[in-house]
């Protein structure tokens, strides 16, 4: 059985996933890795690049594009060892990260999930933790409190910006660009709900894990490279409606009957108004991208 098994979905990402590769074998910490590689129908060589530079990878070539969710399942189902590191194939491993994934792991054992540090190629912090969006953190996006008050722990908690990120500790939803599961927590909670196709499915993930008793994990001592949205910049339009088509999902899963009437309805209205903001910048990024 190897120690870790690391999960990686491509989608046009031909030069990314080869150095998400690289840094892999440079730095396998001493591990033995199973590393799983599904592709989603991409039309820049990815899975050439895997049958001919990564042999030691299995390569599952879809003809189609699954999505983030169901392409991800069907890692996740190959998967053999008892945690799971998903990785998205903008990420670059550094030396000792992996280990010091599990050694979290092993430090709290109620831990279903375990993030890393995410920096930025040019070694800036990347803020990579939230909390989940209540309809208070609706409001307070919606009206911009946020932003005039970064370091306010109540207007600036969705974001999580008066935190410094040096410190081990539990939170409520780290990225998933880069997130170890526990496989005895996700036999449990299931793997993600394909409901959500591209966005929100790691958010309904660590919310399940939470509701389960589970616990979710950021620690410090572990740091990876991420050049972020390398995939989902190529349709920002797209992405988009997408993004908010999840979040209203998300809202109906979680907080339909368990919150105030008024404050869900209303939460659900902000975020109908914030995407007709979002429509027409991520309209002009599209053009200028052609």
């Amino acid at each position: 059985m190897p120690d870790l098994s690391v999960c990686i979905l491509n989608w046009n990402t031909r030069d990314h996933l080869g150095r998400c590769l690289d840094s892999l074998r440079e730095h396998p910490g001493g591990l033995e890795l199973q590393t799983i590689v599904v592709d989603n129908a991409s039309r820049d060589g990815s899975p050439d690049l895997v049958r001919e530079r990564f042999p030691e990878a299995e390569l599952v070539a879809n003809d189609q594009n699954l999505f983030y969710a169901a392409g991800n399942n069907q890692a996740i189902a190959r998967a053999t060892a008892p945690h799971v590191l998903l990785l998205n194939p903008d990420i670059v491993v550094t030396p000792g990260a992996l280990g010091a994934l599990l050694a979290c792991a092993g430090r709290h054992p109620r831990a279903g999930a375990v993030a890393p540090k995410l920096l930025y190629p040019d070694g800036r912090l990347q803020a990579s933790c939230r909390t989940f969006p209540t309809p208070d953190i609706v409001l307070y996006e919606a009206l911009g409190l946020s932003r005039l008050f970064p370091r306010s722990r109540r207007f600036g908690k969705y974001r999580m910006t008066w935190w410094a990120y040096d410190d081990e500790g539990p939170v409520d939803q780290p990225m998933a660009s880069a997130l170890m599961l526990r496989r005895e927590a996700l036999d449990e909670v299931g793997v993600f709900d394909e409901a959500f196709p591209m966005f929100f499915n790691d958010v309904d993930l660590c919310k399940r894990l939470w509701d389960a008793g589970w616990e979710v994990w950021f620690t410090p001592t572990a740091t990876m490279i991420h050049e972020h949205g390398a995939a989902t910049s190529k349709v920002p339009l797209r992405m988009a409606l997408e993004s908010h088509r999840s979040q209203v999902r998300f809202y109906c899963k979680h907080y339909c009957g368990r919150v105030n009437p008024l404050a869900y309805w209303g939460a659900l209205a902000l975020l109908s108004l914030g995407l007709g903001w979002r429509l027409p910048r991520a309209a002009l990024r599209q053009l200028a991208a052609r």
